[in-house]
């Protein structure tokens, strides 16, 4: 939502190079990691501004707003601070302790962790020049991380309160000034020294609130009270500041921004403090309570609110997030940007990321009728038409959006399956079972069904007549003219009798897209082309000219027809997926294909270079949820599902709504820069190993060495690429792919290197890479003095053997003259003795047998309810889940959970609860069929595993079995007893790598339908 805006406007200061440079310098020993983290954040600083500098930043609605809570390992869901440190490591402070995200895993300091904090409460972090993170607490205590991991604390001493620190900031002489709360400032002076000044008598400070600091280059101290700003100037005494500054009464807000402007908010008015005291630059309307603030790279200004969101004021002027999108918890506590641009925000219920992506989506948030969209289309007027499963929409030209209306014959809006503009300007909408509607330009209406003789069903593509102001639709008995003279049935042999799934008007005929491949009408002669032979097509999609040659979309890729000659373009070739929608070049040289696992986008010379055999694959990028779609899978055999407007975006429909890109901002979002990587962990035979980051670590030999380490991308964490290289021992770099650890065993001794790169998909490998010493220590044996001992003893004990089995020899010959003797007459009573024991060896090998046979059967049998266990359920899960990934087989897995089986167990008795069991277990049984798995999982819950079972079946199994459990009514013989049951259900996918993922999912899927009011089924 974009507000009135004022006539003043926000300076913009371009990013300071000379700045940037200068803070290099300014390191300490340490200042290496620091002059990394610079030189970072300078050549993002100088890419974003020379994007920025042809190019606005987008709205806010472009940007696709991520959440944590404790549910994503944060220890606790307020946050009070958000700091990044030079390695890239992002840090957040908590009421639970300091928590440190990598993009993946958050691993938790606090005073259970060695080393330990002092208290769990933290109020501020900070993170200085030299890469150092500082953290306060809530009892007065100072801590400091420096970037080698270790730890130093200044404990809490009178006559410095002990009470919360809200706030910290380092001034030039390398002071570190405390906002004590309620109780003034205090600082820690560079030589380690605490000094606390309390507050003048009479001084209102009693009300500070959480980060109302700022340290100005003059090294004056600002603090925001609800009684108004203080300042403690040259003189040591903190006081009101001074009424020349022209500032209102009223709680207020000091903030220092990078360039070292002061800025100060004021009853949402927003003052910028400069020489000749404080001016108003911009207000906010209605804003009254602001609690957080930041100045990103681009100069615009973010502003976290009490409980009215997250605001921005810059090219667009001053914005808010759709409520959609809002903070849904309260205040903003904390707000930051890391070193790739991305806003995090921290509030009191949880963690919020706010990251530029390249989609926008549109859904019914934004006034569409249905988020399942099936057909887009821009008319004459550069009015874009919306069809989907909810009815038609249309987006005006000043973004609007607004239904169109249609109803059927009961009365509702028509499933909308496509759109087209026939020359006349009419637009004509082809539906699910409702037959075609004609919109004139008036708004006038006119339908078209069985009585006009349209075949009836589905009229899923139809196409522009060149030669007439009619169109052509595709039904599913073949093709039909639509037009003045009303419904014409085309008459030509080997023409379609079923369903049409593409349509294309040309000079060179209409060409049709079936289930069974591709024909071309001309006049009256039909030819087909086999697609089906080259590749395997079957179902065509779309049809898509360029040039002098016809692309079409299919279940097996792209084909080109071009001067009588079909080539293909698809799995083979590199296209990541076989199925795809709907092919559309942009301007740029660009082409965007739509498929069910995203759009793929490539260029039309790679196309043209792989169909004419002069490279043997395609290079493919493919955006999904993570680029700003709200969903991946886009919608096909519908038509137009795809579109390029005349301002040259492309539009896409998905099955959770209508996503746009501007070709024009792809570059800047190619141009990431690859991950820094750190060496995170270091384990020695599973233990966890102290290590030296810049030193030489000495590792004993003989040991399996595990070293884990992350690439610290913030956007796409779980798909960064790694490769390792040991120097000493590798002669070139190992590709990792997604792994985040290398093991090593047995190593010999010698000094080693770990060096660790990254890249984001698709980008290249990072320059900076991770670089671990150590020095395995040779074993005991491998040492030269001890190989020369041991030479010496084996020699001497060489000849005590040949001795040893000389003297043995002797006494062996004898014994055994005495042993042949002896042994000859106790043959036949051993033989006597080997018989009787064989057949009692029979007899006890059987009654193992049976014992096994009835152990297995326990071992994988529920004894209440007879069911196969939790141990049986997940030795079928794994077999059934290899089986489907190899065969491709759908797969569905249901987790069910009795609700409020404990109220049964307490209201009638635990033996009423086994009978109720044991009849949901009957149920359960009788719902499925004998290639189905059902299996009790422990106490209420359930499992059924439906094999060759794809989600809509699935659905119908749930259904059914719910309406089984609805129509028992007296459970275990108590009369009006009512039983029901909370499930999730999914169906195998692609990013289920192992069964547990799958587990997982359909287990959250359960948590869903609880969180949704019980006795229900909800898909994950």
């Amino acid at each position: 939502m974009t507000l009135p805006q004022p006539s003043d406007r926000i300076d913009r200061p371009a990013p300071s190079l000379d700045r940037c440079r200068g803070s290099c310098h300014r390191g300490t020993a340490r200042g290496r990691w620091a002059q990394r983290f610079v030189l970072l954040w300078l050549c993002l600083l100088v890419a974003a501004g020379g994007v920025a500098a042809a190019e606005q930043t987008p709205p806010l609605r472009d940007y696709a707003v991520d959440m944590w809570t404790s549910r994503n390992g944060l220890p606790h869901n307020s946050l009070r601070g958000i700091a990044q440190t030079p390695e890239g490591h992002l840090w957040f402070a908590t009421w639970e302790g300091v928590a440190r995200y990598n993009g993946l895993d958050f691993d938790l300091y606090d005073r259970s962790t060695r080393p330990g904090l002092l208290d769990n409460g933290i109020g501020a972090l900070y993170v200085d020049r030299d890469g150092a993170l500082w953290v306060s607490d809530s009892r007065g205590n100072v801590l400091r991380r420096t970037l080698d991991g270790r730890w130093r604390q200044w404990p809490q001493h009178p006559p410095a309160p002990k009470v919360l620190i809200q706030a910290m900031q380092k001034d030039s002489k390398g002071r570190l000034w405390l906002l004590y709360e309620g109780r003034g400032l205090g600082y820690l002076a560079a030589d380690g020294r605490m000094v606390y000044e309390p507050p003048q008598p009479g001084a209102q400070v009693n009300m500070t609130l959480s980060n109302w600091l700022a340290v100005d280059d003059k090294d004056r101290v600002w603090v925001g009270t609800m009684d108004g700003l203080k300042l403690r100037g040259d003189d040591g005494v903190l006081r009101d500041a001074p009424a020349a500054l022209g500032l209102p009464p009223g709680p207020a807000w000091p903030y220092r921004a990078p360039d070292g402007v002061v800025w100060i908010v004021i009853d949402g008015a927003l003052y910028r403090m400069q020489s000749g005291g404080a001016r108003r630059v911009h207000v906010l309307p209605g804003v009254s309570h602001t609690t957080a603030m930041l100045q990103d790279r681009h100069g615009d200004l973010w502003l976290g609110t009490e409980n009215q969101g997250l605001y921005r004021i810059g090219s667009h002027g001053v914005e808010r997030l759709p409520n959609s999108r809002q903070m849904q918890n309260g205040r903003i506590t904390s707000l930051m940007e890391d070193a790739e641009g991305s806003i995090w925000a921290g509030g009191n219920g949880g963690l919020y990321r706010l990251r530029e992506t390249l989609f926008t989506s549109y859904t019914t948030r934004d006034g569409l009728s249905g988020d399942y969209v099936r057909a887009v289309i821009e008319d004459d007027q550069r009015r874009l038409w919306i069809g989907g499963a909810a009815g038609l929409d249309r987006m005006e030209q000043d973004g609007r959006i607004v239904p169109v209306p249609l109803r059927n014959s009961v009365g509702k809006a028509p499933s909308v399956l496509s759109v087209v503009q026939s020359r006349d300007g009419a637009m004509w909408v082809g539906t699910f079972g409702d037959g075609i509607y004609r919109i004139d330009r008036d708004g006038s209406s006119r339908h078209y069904g069985t009585a006009s003789g349209l075949a009836a069903g589905n009229v899923r593509v139809m196409a522009a007549d060149r030669n007439g102001d009619g169109i052509w639709a595709g039904t599913q008995r073949g093709v039909v003219r639509l037009g003045a003279d009303g419904v014409q049935v085309p008459v030509a042999a080997g023409l379609p009798g079923g369903l049409v799934t593409a349509l294309r008007d040309t000079h060179d005929g209409l060409w049709i897209g079936t289930i069974e491949g591709i024909r071309i009408l001309r006049g009256t002669t039909v030819q087909r082309l086999d697609v089906d032979g080259l590749g395997g097509g079957r179902s065509i999609f779309g049809f898509t000219p360029v040039g002098d040659a016809m692309w079409a979309t299919s279940d097996r890729g792209l084909y080109r027809y071009r001067d009588g000659h079909l080539a293909r373009v698809g799995l083979e070739q590199g296209m990541p997926v076989d199925t795809v929608f709907e092919m559309v070049p942009d301007r740029l040289g660009n082409v965007w294909i739509s498929s069910n696992r995203g759009i793929l986008r490539t260029t039309q010379a790679a196309l043209d270079a792989v169909a004419d055999g002069r490279i043997p694959r395609i290079e493919v990028e493919r955006y999904n949820e993570i680029d700003g779609m709200y969903n991946a899978q886009a919608n096909g055999s519908t038509g137009p599902s795809a579109v390029l407007r005349g301002d040259g975006t492309y539009w896409v429909a998905t099955a959770g709504g209508l996503s746009m890109v501007d070709p024009s901002r792809l570059q800047r979002f190619r141009e990431r820069l690859p991950p820094p990587v750190v060496v995170e962990s270091v384990q020695l035979d599973g233990v966890p190993l102290h290590w030296q980051a810049n030193g030489v670590t000495a590792i004993p030999g003989g040991r399996r060495l595990t070293v884990g380490y992350v690439g610290l991308s913030y956007l796409m964490s779980d798909r960064i690429r790694y490769r390792t290289r040991l120097e000493g021992l590798d002669a070139d770099w190992i590709d990792r792919g997604n792994q985040r650890s290398v093991e090593f065993m047995g190593l010999p001794p010698g000094d080693y290197t770990l060096h660790v790169s990254a890249m984001h998909p698709g980008g290249r490998w990072s320059e900076s890479e991770a670089a671990w010493k150590f020095t395995v220590e040779p074993l005991l044996w491998q040492r030269r003095s001890m190989q020369a001992a041991a030479g010496i003893v084996l020699l001497l004990a060489l000849v005590a053997l040949y001795r040893y089995l000389i003297h043995r020899y002797k006494t062996s010959n004898m014994r055994l003259a005495r042993q042949v003797a002896e042994r000859t007459a106790d043959l036949q009573l051993q033989a006597e003795r080997l018989l009787a024991a064989n057949q009692e060896k029979t007899a006890l090998a059987e009654r193992l047998r049976q014992q096994a046979v009835a152990f297995e059967r326990q071992a994988h049998e529920d004894p209440l309810t007879g069911l196969p266990n939790r141990r049986a359920f997940d030795e079928s899960l794994a077999r059934d889940f290899a089986r489907s990934q190899r065969s491709g087989h759908p797969l569905s897995l249901l987790v069910l959970d009795i609700d409020h089986f404990k109220t049964v167990n307490d209201s009638w008795s635990h033996s009423v609860g086994d009978q109720v069991l044991r009849e949901v277990a009957r149920l359960l049984a009788a719902s499925c069929r004998d290639s189905d798995l059902p299996a009790r999982l422990g106490g209420e819950e359930f499992a059924l595993l439906l094999n060759d079972t794809a989600l809509d079946e699935a659905q119908r199994v749930c259904t059914r079995l719910q309406g089984l459990f609805h129509a028992q009514r007296n459970w275990a013989g108590i009369d009006n007893l009512r039983v029901t049951f909370s499930a999730g259900l999914v169906q195998l996918a692609a990013d289920d790598r192992t069964p547990l993922l799958l587990f997982q999912r359909a287990d959250k899927a359960l948590y869903q339908a609880k969180s949704d009011g019980r006795d229900r089924i909800c898909l994950g």
